[in-house]
């Protein structure tokens, strides 16, 4: 009989030991290792040392979509809730959720600023919400592997208040039918086009930063950009500025060294938000009759002071 006991036991005899450090292990402390058996020590030790095999953008391989999923889902949730709320879901812009979250630029230069990023989370009935969810879909599972969770939920945000501020800094009246006749206003924008379309852009970058083939990419690029300015009631300003933006950021996520990757990233996002912020506020403090806006459920109601 053995004298030896295992090191994590001392009341079990055992003739086995590690093959990496020699100490004599019982069966329960032993892992199979490419030659032999190592003990729980060296397993965990070999862990934490071992250097993780990342994505270009600094992301851990093989990450399984998750925040695509989840915006999937909480779009379509919102979408039920202004369905039902409004009791149709071709008119579902109607409801009280929509009036309140839609983007509308005097209503955020009256101080709704949340509405800069809640219209990207509204979809004016179904069709609207199966494309842009299906685009989310396809663009978000490669892109959230490459960049990872984090990054890829601050890209999509980002993306999301680029539109947006295109629309707020751009936007312009057009003939809009009302209870009191057609008039020359603002028109309300929703859906997450602008976020989608920063994606596309971040999409481009990451093809030239691997060295793919271009060509499908702006393939898809061009088949949305003729859409956006062929099809009526589509904001190509929200498309063109999430698709500007989630460029230019994307070039800060994927080109620093890996030295000082981490760094670069955060400063992108937090130049990018910054700025995206200061072109709000600039506009904002230049806007002619901002609107005032009331809230008392159900009804939204928005008042502008006469030129």
């Amino acid at each position: 009989m053995t004298d030896q006991v295992c090191v994590r036991h001392p009341d079990r005899a055992t003739g086995l030991r590690c093959v990496r450090c020699e100490r004599p292990a019982c069966p329960e402390c032993l892992r199979e290792a490419s030659v032999g058996y190592q003990c729980v020590d060296c397993v965990n030790e070999g862990r934490r040392t071992q250097r993780r095999a990342v994505t270009v953008a600094g992301a851990e391989l093989n990450t399984k979509p998750l925040i695509t999923p989840i915006l999937i889902v909480l779009n379509v949730a919102i979408f039920v809730l202004t369905a039902v709320e409004a009791q149709s879901i071709r008119d579902n812009d109607l409801s009280y959720w929509s009036q309140l979250g839609q983007l509308w630029t005097p209503a955020v230069a009256g101080g709704d600023w949340w509405r800069l990023i809640t219209n990207g989370f509204l979809h004016s009935g179904p069709i609207h919400l199966v494309v842009n969810m299906v685009g989310l879909y396809i663009l978000g599972r490669d892109l959230e592997a490459l960049f990872g969770r984090m990054r890829f939920t601050a890209l999509y945000m980002v993306s999301l208040l680029g539109g947006s501020t295109a629309v707020f800094i751009f936007d312009y009246k057009r003939l809009v039918q009302t209870s009191a006749g057609t008039v020359l206003d603002y028109v309300p924008t929703v859906g997450a086009s602008g976020a989608i379309f920063g994606l596309m852009g971040a999409l481009t970058v990451a093809v030239i930063r691997l060295k793919l083939p271009l060509t499908p990419a702006l393939g898809v690029i061009g088949l949305n950009l003729v859409i956006t300015f062929t099809l009526p009631n589509i904001s190509w300003l929200g498309h063109l500025g999430g698709l500007v933006t989630g460029g230019l950021v994307a070039l800060g996520l994927l080109y620093p060294p890996a030295r000082i990757r981490t760094k670069v990233q955060i400063a992108t996002f937090v130049g990018a938000v910054i700025l995206l912020v200061g072109l709000v506020f600039v506009r904002d403090s230049g806007f002619d009759r901002p609107a005032t806006c009331t809230y008392d459920y159900p009804q939204v109601s928005c008042y502008r002071l006469r030129a």
